[in-house]
């Protein structure tokens, strides 16, 4: 690619830091950060990477809670050409130390109260609240001068949640999640003035990847939250610190039971995210009854098409509350037979994708990666039932997805696909 033309998931947040360089950022307990010192943390936090040894292309595991910290290492291993490998914070045993070694992470970014689960022999930095953490180390570290990726490189290995067989790391390029971005931005209808709270999983692609970063693009306040702690929510909703919020519907329903649902001043909320599960009708209605000018959208997807594919928005949720919606703006999507052949509207079927926003395969699996893009499609393993406007999917089980559905189909079972030949470390 020609130099001036990259497009990565650090220039995400460079851009943003130079139209906006004193708007804050990031708000994380006592700690906040404008734009621009965000983009001048992930510069040094990048050095720092990149003086404990590590090359472009090493993959570099991410163990620990939601924290400002954990999104400053994900987008300084962006900046310096490592690939970033989320791992649920509540993996432990064998099932941690297989996608640590599955995925050869030479080094680990671990919260100090989770380090000791690591299996022995792995190579770990704290990522904050410790002396020498990656945190600590910004105040002495100089900004990166070190090469930039390219917008083909691989930055994360998203892996899923392997039901009947072992996780898969899903390998996502720059180029991927920036046009995942992008899809998010204009289906979900994110904007600067918007004020968002990110309560879910960093690790998990959906809250980092269609609310935290598409946000960080458009230039808004995002608030970090350990857990969806509901007197915390409603606190920064009754205060104006609050108008957009993600959370699956087992959350939702969690805030709509609350003693205090019915007194607290919620009117500032405007946009509702969910995905996950579905959403049950009884359950939006009460919400939709007690707020009325809150926006609900339904996400949908998976983590190999990083993982937004589907959005049912606000102006199409009545009478069609059981769709997952229409595919996004860089997305195609399908729903067709065993053959590979468009269903009738009302037939259950399997989803296939086709989109910039698809990963390179699976990391070090090749027969599965091929199964996975027969065809030239993606094949999902999802058996929702097509229509020519919308979407519906089955209740019956997701993977990594987010959003509802309307089929009782028991093939409505993720199954996790799989990866060509693993690319190098340093894909071209």
């Amino acid at each position: 690619m020609t130099p001036g033309h990259g497009s990565t998931v650090d220039g995400v947040l460079r851009r943003s830091a130079r139209r906006t360089p004193a708007r804050i950022a990031v708000e994380y307990g006592d700690r906040s950060w404008t734009y621009e010192e965000l983009d001048a943390a992930v510069s040094r936090a990048a050095t720092v990477l990149r003086d404990e040894g590590l090359a472009p292309g090493d993959r570099v595991g991410a163990y620990g809670h939601n924290s400002d910290a954990y999104l400053i290492a994900f987008l300084a291993c962006a900046r310096a050409g490592l690939v970033h490998v989320p791992v649920n914070q509540n993996l432990t045993g064998d099932d941690l130390a297989y996608i640590v070694g599955q995925s050869g992470s030479t080094l680990v970014l671990a919260d100090p109260d989770l380090a000791g689960r690591l299996p022995g022999g792995v190579r770990t930095l704290p990522l904050r609240d410790a002396a020498g953490s990656l945190l600590a180390r910004l105040d002495t570290a100089r900004a990166y001068d070190g090469p930039e990726p390219g917008a083909g490189d691989l930055v994360q290995l998203l892996y899923t949640s392997g039901t009947t067989a072992l996780p898969k790391g899903a390998m996502m390029t720059h180029r991927a999640l920036v046009h995942e971005y992008l899809s998010a931005i204009t289906a979900l209808d994110l904007s600067a003035g918007d004020r968002p709270v990110h309560a879910l999983p960093l690790y998990h692609s959906a809250q980092m990847h269609v609310f935290l970063l598409p946000y960080l693009a458009v230039g808004a306040t995002n608030t970090v939250l350990e857990a969806p702690d509901g007197d915390r929510l409603f606190d920064l909703i009754e205060t104006g610190r609050a108008d957009s919020l993600f959370a699956p519907p087992t959350v939702w329903i969690g805030l709509a039971n609350r003693p205090d649902f019915a007194t607290r001043d919620l009117g500032g909320l405007r946009k509702a995210y969910y995905g996950a599960s579905i959403m049950p009708v009884p359950v939006l209605r009460r919400l939709r009854e007690r707020l009325p000018s809150l926006a609900f959208y339904n996400c949908f997807g998976q983590s190999e098409i990083g993982p937004l594919a589907t959005v049912l928005g606000p102006a199409e949720h009545e009478g069609r509350m059981d769709s997952c919606g229409r595919p996004v703006l860089f997305v195609e999507a399908r729903v067709v037979d065993e053959d590979g052949k468009d269903v009738p509207d009302g037939t259950p079927g399997e989803i296939v994708y086709r989109s910039p926003q698809l990963c390179e395969g699976y990391w070090d699996k090749p027969e599965e990666t091929e199964e996975a893009f027969r065809g030239g499609w993606f094949h999902s393993g999802t058996s929702p039932y097509g229509t020519r406007t919308a979407t519906s999917r089955s209740s019956t089980g997701s993977r990594t997805s987010s959003t509802p559905v309307a089929s009782s189909s028991p093939r409505a079972r993720w199954r996790t696909p799989s990866t060509p030949t693993p690319p190098s470390p340093r894909p071209p």
